[in-house]
């Protein structure tokens, strides 16, 4: 049976992935695969948008993406998983699309305002705006609509994005009297409210999070530094397990019900202590990710199958590709 629909998504290579990622994005798009054709892209000429002079990581951290998606269950002969540099039709499908598009509605676009913001913060100046930041917005459609998607899954935060893409689709069509561009829908996914060990965000530049990479001895000492119920002083004192910040919301996410009911009612009753609580939290969550891990070592120790899956991977999203770009250009160019 032929999957029906085609869904969407594309990651910023910035390296080494955790545990927030696997949660709210990677499981989701492991259970689309099953049902949908999915295309999954690298995004590598979007990391350039801001570290355009810090190339020399650059492909180590996408290797380093490519290896935490296989090993939470991306699985190549189910889903295209592609390089975006890989597909030249999308930087050309950019420049039409750049061409139709009025510039405010890339100013409007949510995630470059707030890579401005980002930017102004740490004092780089105007020079650091480059023309490829602000055409971001019209670069990340290109990437939808090369492939025609239908869906992309997004949390309701991203949902901005898909309607400028959806905005960019509807002025195309009806600028060349054609329905050749699918306006995406949103698909959008419960990401689950994983906080980094700190209590903030969870993200590698806070050093608060848990990579899919880590080890297990890794996993249990970073969880041992976990923020816990910050009133409770001794063992013995009464917990309260719904003002724990980052142990207990993680029980509730590894642990089964029955589980989270057993820890909860302990600590409630002085009858466990926090250090033996993130002790049988780190076996639940290395349990979780044992298998994770011990595939991602596979690939680590068979380097070659990356090169594979990712040239065969982008020679295949390239035939889609085509078929879209040479129907947009029999609309714009006369010469075809």
């Amino acid at each position: 049976m032929s999957k029906e629909k085609i869904i969407l998504s594309l990651m910023r290579p910035t390296g080494k992935l955790h545990l927030g990622h696997y949660l709210g994005v990677l499981t989701n798009w492991v259970n689309l695969q099953n049902e949908n054709n999915c295309f999954f892209g690298i995004a590598d000429w979007h990391a350039l948008t801001t570290k355009f002079d810090e190339t020399d990581s650059l492909k180590l951290n996408t290797t380093e993406v490519l290896l935490d998606w296989l090993g939470a269950g991306i699985d190549p002969d189910k889903s295209t998983v592609y390089l975006q540099s890989m597909i030249p039709e999308t930087a050309k499908l950019h420049i039409y699309l750049s061409m139709t598009t009025p510039i405010n509605w890339a100013e409007r676009d949510p995630t470059l305002k707030d890579m401005a913001k980002i930017m102004k913060t740490k004092g780089e100046n105007e020079e650091s705006f480059s023309y490829g930041l602000i055409g971001y917005p019209i670069l990340m459609a290109a990437d939808i609509l090369t492939f025609n998607a239908d869906y992309v899954p997004v949390g309701i935060d991203q949902v901005a994005h898909i309607e400028i893409t959806r905005d960019i689709a509807r002025r195309f069509n009806n600028i060349y009297k054609t329905d050749l561009l699918t306006e995406p829908t949103p698909k959008l996914t419960q990401i689950p409210l994983l906080k980094g060990l700190d209590g903030n965000k969870m993200g590698k530049s806070f050093n608060n999070d848990i990579k899919i990479s880590d080890t297990e001895d890794v996993t249990t000492k970073k969880i041992m530094t976990g923020i816990t119920d910050r009133s409770r002083m001794r063992r013995t004192d009464l917990g309260h397990p719904d003002e724990c910040e980052v142990i207990f919301p993680y029980w509730k996410i590894f642990g089964s019900n029955e589980e989270v009911n057993e820890i909860k009612c302990a600590c409630e009753k002085g009858e466990i202590g926090c250090a033996d609580c993130k002790k049988r939290l780190s076996k639940k969550v290395n349990e979780k990710m044992a298998p994770v891990r011990e595939k991602r070592k596979y690939y680590e120790e068979h380097h070659s199958e990356l090169n594979d899956i990712i040239y065969e991977g982008s020679k295949k999203a390239r035939i889609r590709a085509k078929e879209v770009l040479e129907q947009v250009e029999s609309k714009v160019m006369v010469y075809r």
